[in-house]
C-alpha cells in the first residue's frame, strides 16, 4: 500500500471542515468515496467536496475495491457495526470519538482489530495539536515542578427548542445514539489528553443525573481520578447554567499551566510569580495533524496515533465517572 484511499460512511457536519478537506491536503492520501443513508445527501456531498463516488449503503463502500481505509463517522450508536465490518473486510479503520456508546462496544472493536491484525485509529485528535503538544512538553519537562492536581471546569447552556429539533445536534442529547448526553461527545476529548499526559487510573468514581429534566441524557456530571502515579484530578460538567465556562488548570510543586478545550487561546504558565503566554494559530481543519499521523501509521511509517486500546480506556474512564448511566 502506497497511498491511502479514504472512503467516509457518515458524511455528516462533523466531516465538512473540522476532518474531510483534510484528506485530501495530507501527503499519500485521497478521499475518494463517501457514504450516507440519504442518497440525495451523500450525492451532495460528493459533488460540493469533488469526490468521485458516493454510497447510500455502507457495505457497498467497504467493498469497494478503490477504497483501502475506512473513516467511521457516523453517531456513536453504529460505530461498532461499521467499525467492525470493515475490520472483516481486512480494511484499516480511523474512527470518530467516542470510539462507541460504552466500554463493552469500545473493548469488542479494540479486540477484534488486534484479532484481525488491522490497524484501528481512535480520532482523538487533539493529541496531534500544537497546542497539547506544547503542553506535554512543558509538564514532561518539569516546568511546574511535580504535577499535585487537575482542576477542569465545562459549563454550558442547556439545548435550546430550536437545537432539539435539528436533527444534526439533537442526537447529542439521545442516550440511544450517543451513549449518553453531551459528556459524552465532548468529555472524551478532555479526559483522553488526561490519559495522554498523566497516563492510567488507579481510581476513578463520579456522579451523573439529569438536573433540569429538559430531554432524557444527564446534563450534570461530577468526577474524580487518582492516577497510579499519585496525580489527582477533579471535573465538572454542568450542561444546563446559564454561562458558558472552559477552564482547565494543572497544578504543580513550582507552578500552574492554565487552558481551555474548546474555546480557543492558548496555555498561561504561572511560575515565580511570572506569567507566560504561549499562543497558537488556528488549525483550518482540526484532524488533519492527526489524520496525518493516522495515514502514516497505515502505511507503516510511525506508530498508532491513538489505538483501539487506548480508546476503550477512555470509554471505561466514562462508564466509571457517569456509573453507566
Amino acid at each position: 500500500m502506497n497511498n491511502i484511499n479514504w472512503g467516509i460512511i457518515g458524511c455528516g457536519d462533523v466531516t465538512e471542515i473540522k476532518s474531510g478537506p483534510a484528506f485530501n491536503k495530507v501527503a499519500n492520501s485521497k478521499l475518494v468515496a463517501v457514504m450516507r443513508r440519504n442518497a440525495d445527501k451523500a450525492a451532495d456531498y460528493a459533488k460540493r467536496h469533488n469526490v468521485s463516488k458516493w454510497y447510500s449503503n455502507a457495505a457497498e463502500l467497504i467493498s469497494d475495491p478503490q477504497v483501502n481505509a475506512i473513516y467511521v463517522a457516523t453517531p456513536p450508536s453504529s460505530h461498532e457495526l461499521y467499525a467492525l465490518a470493515a475490520i472483516a473486510a481486512g480494511k484499516p479503520v480511523y474512527v470518530e470519538k467516542p470510539m462507541s456508546v460504552n466500554y463493552p462496544s469500545a473493548k469488542r472493536i479494540a479486540e477484534e482489530a488486534l484479532a484481525k491484525n488491522v490497524k484501528l485509529v481512535v480520532a482523538h485528535y487533539r493529541r496531534q495539536w500544537p497546542l497539547f503538544k506544547k503542553l506535554k512538553q512543558l509538564i514532561d519537562e518539569n516546568v511546574i515542578g511535580d504535577v499535585r492536581l487537575v482542576r477542569l471546569v465545562l459549563y454550558k447552556t442547556l439545548f435550546t427548542s430550536e437545537q432539539l429539533i435539528n436533527e444534526n445536534l439533537a442526537w447529542r442529547v439521545n442516550p440511544a445514539i450517543a451513549g449518553g448526553g453531551i459528556f459524552h461527545d465532548l468529555a472524551p476529548h478532555q479526559l483522553d489528553i488526561l490519559y495522554h499526559l498523566f497516563g492510567p487510573a488507579k481510581q476513578i468514581n463520579g456522579m451523573a443525573l439529569n438536573q433540569s429534566g429538559s430531554y432524557k441524557a444527564d446534563d450534570m456530571v461530577t468526577g474524580n481520578i487518582l492516577f497510579e502515579n499519585g496525580i489527582v484530578f477533579s471535573g465538572a460538567w454542568c450542561f444546563n447554567t446559564y454561562q458558558q465556562t472552559d477552564y482547565c488548570e494543572i497544578i504543580g510543586s513550582k507552578g500552574k499551566l492554565c487552558y481551555s478545550f474548546f474555546d480557543g487561546g492558548g496555555i498561561e504558565l504561572f511560575t515565580n510569580n511570572t506569567t507566560t503566554l504561549f499562543a497558537f494559530d488556528t488549525l483550518p481543519h482540526v484532524q488533519q495533524p492527526m489524520i496525518e499521523e493516522t495515514v502514516k501509521y497505515f502505511l507503516g511509517t510511525t506508530g498508532n496515533p491513538c489505538s483501539g486500546q487506548d480508546g476503550a480506556v477512555i470509554m471505561q474512564w466514562i462508564d466509571k465517572i457517569t456509573n453507566g448511566r
